[in-house]
């Protein structure tokens, strides 16, 4: 604006001049004598006038080419010119075009049209930060993945595009199964971009499979710290990871220490049933039973497992099944209508040779819940009641095809895991084992066990009343002894004679 001002100032004060000069000679009637290598010349006004007109039409088309000719030869250098801002012009368009065309075949499943569509692009704009990435991701679905990872590794050149070069390299490298290398990048690209939830569940997936606990740890107050965890969640995989650390610091023989771990695990959950388990077994090896039967209680209370019992058995190991069975009336009385409780009754019950009772605690789970499990039982009940074999038969005929009950199942993949880990050995996810009924056909057996009761025999009506108790023996067999028994050791009755 200023130079415009400028611009038209400069002409209204020449026009002002030369008007001014032009009156001065029409007031004086005298003319303009010009002499130059001995020729003059005189002229009037009027031709002054003219002459000056055309020196100054001379001159404005002297300095109209010589911009002209300093704009091609600035144009032929190479420099920004309206020409060169025409031809960029059209070249974007053309680019910004091929690479639409590239978005579009991607978005359709297209790879061979998009890595066509991307080097035309590429060709164009010449802004390889943009291309680049397109290419990668079109060279993925065409499925060259020895162009995108040379694509990826150019990325990495340039500091605004090092996280997705590394980001796409990791990706490939998770697929082609290299988890050691996939580790290593993951936790370049976590420094990178230490905010990224992808990264985090990346990082702290391998790094779980890499039983590398403490830094999965680290990178779990990461995820809690951006945001992006909520906090319950945080507290029950925290305390996992503090589990497993625990076991493995067991395992190298600093037995204080894992102890100290695993109650720490077990205050941030209470509910996770290894995590008691192991804090009970740290309180009783410190001499503190008191603290590992409310660890075991208090588990016991938000979802009973046999574990919790096995370790509940443990604080008294030298007690008689009578005393036993007095103290785990305070374990029985928490969720005394839920199976796991009603089983372990009727267990610790079989253990004091009080078979009635045994039965009356097992109440209708033969009929609504038949396990493995709670058909051994009864087995071991109508064997305590001088039942008949083909009887104690037909209910271990029986075990043999009916479900095993709950068991550490996979949410994610429904694998089934003989004991609880922090990974699923199946599909790699973390934290997905629950004690839970596993998913189970209901089709024959290939081997035809069904038929097992029909040639063993059936298991006997259960009669309208519980019959008397029956007398104690001298000495009670040594497997009455352990009240935490497993199925296994009363499915190992043998029929009689």
């Amino acid at each position: 604006m200023i130079w415009l001002l400028l611009k038209v100032f400069l002409f209204l004060a020449a026009v002002a001049g030369l008007t001014w000069a032009f009156g001065l000679m029409i007031d004086s009637g005298e003319g303009v004598r010009i002499a130059a290598g001995g020729v003059e010349l005189t002229l009037g006004p009027l031709q002054a006038v003219v002459l000056a007109a055309l020196l100054m039409l001379g001159l404005w088309l002297l300095l109209r080419a010589t911009g002209l000719t300093v704009a091609v030869l600035r144009f032929l250098n190479g420099d920004e010119t309206a020409v060169s801002r025409y031809l960029f012009r059209n070249r974007e368009r053309k680019g910004q075009q091929a690479l639409a065309e590239s978005l579009l075949a991607i978005a359709a499943g297209e790879g061979r049209a998009a890595l066509a569509a991307a080097a035309r692009a590429e060709r164009y704009l010449g802004r390889p930060e943009l291309t680049d990435l397109v290419t990668a991701q079109a060279a993925e679905l065409a499925g060259e993945t020895a162009k995108a990872a040379e694509v990826y590794k150019r990325l990495l050149a340039d500091p605004r595009t090092r996280f997705v070069g590394l980001r796409g390299i990791l990706k490939q490298k998770l697929a082609a199964g290299d988890t050691a290398m996939a580790l290593e990048l993951a936790r370049k690209a976590f420094e990178l971009r230490p905010s990224s939830e992808e990264v985090q569940d990346i990082l702290l997936r391998l790094q779980a499979g890499a039983h590398d606990w403490k830094g999965a740890r680290g990178t779990l107050s990461a995820k809690i710290r951006s945001g992006s965890l909520p906090r319950d969640v945080y507290r029950r995989r925290d305390a996992v990871l503090a589990l497993q650390e625990a076991r493995e610091v067991f395992a190298e023989g600093n037995s204080i220490e894992a102890r100290e771990t695993a109650i720490a695990a077990n205050r941030q959950s209470p509910d996770l049933i290894p995590a008691a388990a192991m804090a009970a077994r740290g309180y009783i090896e410190a001499g503190q039973p008191k603290y590992a039967a409310r660890v075991l209680r208090k588990a016991w209370e938000a979802q009973p497992h046999p574990d919790l019992a096995a370790a509940f058995a443990e604080i008294a190991p030298g007690e008689t099944p009578r005393e036993r069975l007095r103290r785990f009336a305070t374990l029985t009385e928490l969720n005394p209508d839920h199976p796991e409780t009603r089983m372990l009754k009727a267990e610790l019950l079989i253990a004091a040779e009080d078979f009635p009772a045994a039965r009356r605690a097992l109440g209708d789970l033969p009929e609504t819940k038949p396990t493995a499990r709670v058909l051994t039982i009864m087995a071991a009940i109508e064997r305590g009641t001088g039942a008949d074999d083909a009887v104690v038969r037909g209910w271990l005929a029986r075990a043999l095809t009916a479900p095993r009950g709950p068991q550490w199942v996979c949410e994610k993949c429904h694998n089934i895991h003989a004991a609880w880990q922090p990974v699923c050995q199946n599909c790699g996810a973390f934290d997905t084992l629950a004690w839970t009924d596993p998913p189970e056909g209901a089709g024959p057996s290939p081997t035809q066990t069904e038929m097992l009761p029909l040639i063993v025999g059936q298991p006997a009506a259960p009669p309208p009343a519980p019959p008397p108790a029956a007398p104690p023996p001298a000495a009670p067999p040594p497997a009455a002894a352990e009240a935490s028994a497993e199925p296994e050791a009363v499915s190992a009755l043998a029929p009689r004679g």
